[in-house]
């Protein structure tokens, strides 16, 4: 049983579930809350195909995820400091179709408040965080990671891709891919910082949810962090936004590396990296993208593609 292993893995007698947290995404499975007897909590993380589950390219793209982040937890991970902050991977095991991840409990470490929309001191610790990342991991290729990280990369999802529209944006979707992946500056990227991904409290910000981690250009998660916003300037573009992150940047980065190219290249790269996930967005959902304004205006006001 889960329980009796996790308490074994962890060195206790008994654990007991406190609190079921959250399902997973298409119903692969939750995140619970469980304790120890010895006063601990800790975050499982139980995975599994739902029962009659097609198993497709989004079935393979999701089991796939799991593997990812795994990986990410077993080596990357170690290397993520207090500028970077995640939850250290306490006992894991894995089959071909099931995941179990035990990890520490961040609100017990202090990273308990979840926000819905980040403003303020908060976002600009989520762009901190990602800046730290892609610092520490510039010019690093990680093993097990996804090639090109983002759950939104073309090459795993060419279904959206024939649901598109719009012409012109599915045309364009392949030299959009080539820009960012022909990049002279790639690193780590997390893949899927929205807020539910970012927990904060007095001791900071740390991060959760890893299955889209890989290689990439760090303005994909800069785009979709600040994707959609209510306050989002007219043009797409939140230049004092980013003006924060390559502040955060500069700071972190290794000696040695020309921070004045790094800087031009993925300033130049933010507005592809933009159309990218509206691209995506266009054929995930046809209407919901019908019903985003200012999407398509951004996508309009790029005609020189």
């Amino acid at each position: 049983m889960t329980l009796t292993w996790i308490a074994a893995a962890l060195g206790a007698r008994h654990a007991h579930r406190v609190a079921r947290i959250q399902s997973l995404w298409g119903g692969y499975g939750e995140l619970e809350r469980v304790a120890l007897d010895d006063g601990r909590t800790v975050v499982v993380k139980s995975a599994r195909p739902p029962a009659g589950v097609v198993e497709d390219a989004a079935f393979a793209r999701k089991c796939r995820s799991y593997d990812v982040e795994l990986a990410f937890y077993r080596g990357p991970a170690a290397r993520c400091d207090a500028t970077c902050r995640v939850a250290a991977l306490l006992a894991a095991r894995a089959s071909e179709r099931a995941w179990v991840l035990v990890l520490e409990d961040l609100d017990a470490a202090g990273y308990a408040e979840r926000v819905d929309e980040a403003e303020g001191a908060r976002l600009d610790a989520a762009l901190g965080w990602l800046a730290a990342v892609h610092a520490r991991f510039l010019g690093e290729r990680v093993d097990g990671l996804w090639p090109v990280g983002t759950y939104w990369q073309l090459e795993t999802r060419r279904d959206e891709l024939a649901a598109i529209e719009d012409p012109a944006l599915r045309a364009i979707a392949p030299r959009l891919a080539e820009q960012l992946r022909g990049a002279r500056f790639q690193t780590l990227v997390h893949g899927d910082p929205k807020e539910a991904n970012f927990c904060f409290g007095a001791a900071g910000v740390a991060a959760v949810d890893f299955q889209y981690a890989g290689g990439g250009c760090g303005m994909v998660d800069v785009a979709y962090l600040l994707y959609g916003r209510a306050d989002e300037p007219a043009d797409g573009i939140d230049r004092p936004r980013l003006a924060s992150y390559f502040r955060h940047l500069r700071r972190a980065l290794a000696p040695g590396v020309d921070g004045d190219a790094l800087e031009a290249e993925w300033r130049a790269l933010y507005p592809i990296a933009r159309l990218d996930f509206c691209r995506f967005l266009a054929g995930w959902r046809p209407a919901r993208w019908r019903a985003d304004a200012r999407g398509q205006r951004f996508v309009r006001a790029s005609a020189s593609w």
